[in-house]
């Protein structure tokens, strides 16, 4: 098993700096690491080039044009450079605890994708964080919500995260996981979804359509997420309608996905 790290970002470089001081720490690290960016400037390039030089895994640069919010498409550009069996895709703003990716390996199973929560931190907190980086526990005074998903029990998680739930309700991919083939299998995520809104969602949503069921990952796998201003909701509306239309049509495949950069070779 192989396993691809594919991480979102947009202009956050001092963001993706300490997230990818938290991956290269891992316990076990990921085989590949992949930047989908979605249209940064050079300085979040200077950030990735650090890193490569840092690390013998491959850090892979995947960009697109700044076109406005298009983040269904560029996991989707990213997702199309991975040659690895298993992706986690995360965010960004997600500082990974030290055992991280080998939750999800641990949780990883066939006909399965895995969702994992995140612990808010403050902006206090954030601010540290970024300027001089350190260790997070559940005791720490800068976490603003989900102190109890910072509690990492490996025995616990195996108890309880083998609940088979067929809802997309607070599924987000700042911390998902599932089986490359699977995401081939629906097209990836649907271009279509331009802006903020519940592409992420509809994507697990076509995964359970198509027959993968979902695991909610507890007391393991656990991201700290960095304070930022909520982005513009000015195309929720329009999101919103194309996840319905998936709900509808019990749909397992999107026509503007992942094709697209199978035809291009973008």
């Amino acid at each position: 098993m192989t396993v691809s790290l594919i991480i979102t970002t947009y202009n956050w470089p001092k963001a993706l700096d300490r997230v990818l001081k938290s991956t290269l720490i891992q316990s076990i690290k990921p085989d590949e690491i992949i930047i989908a960016d979605d249209g940064s400037s050079e300085t979040t390039k200077h950030v990735i080039d650090k890193y490569r030089a840092q690390t013998c895994i491959s850090v892979i640069h995947s960009w697109q044009e700044d076109k406005g919010f298009r983040a269904a498409r560029s996991r989707n550009k990213a997702i199309s450079k991975s040659s690895m069996d298993y992706i986690i895709l995360i965010d960004g703003d997600m500082v990974l605890e030290r055992h991280f990716i080998a939750d999800h390996i641990t949780h990883s199973e066939s006909g399965f994708f895995s969702v994992g929560k995140r612990v808010r931190l403050s902006e206090n907190m954030t601010s540290k964080q970024l300027s001089l980086p350190c260790e997070i526990s559940p005791f720490s005074k800068g976490i603003s919500r989900g102190r109890e998903h910072s509690i990492r029990l490996p025995f616990v998680s195996k108890l309880f995260s083998k609940t088979q739930i067929n809802s997309v309700n607070s599924i987000q991919s700042c911390n998902i996981a599932f089986w490359k083939h699977d995401a081939i299998n629906i097209n990836g995520f649907n271009n279509d979804f331009i802006g903020w809104g519940p592409e992420d969602q509809e994507f697990a949503l076509r995964l359970l359509n198509n027959g993968i069921l979902r695991k909610n990952i507890k007391f393991s796998a656990i991201a700290f997420h960095l304070h930022h201003k909520e982005n513009s909701k000015g195309m929720l509306k329009v999101n919103t309608n194309i996840f319905k239309r998936c709900q509808a049509k019990k749909a397992n495949w999107c026509k503007n996905g992942l094709n697209e950069f199978s035809k291009t070779k973008s």
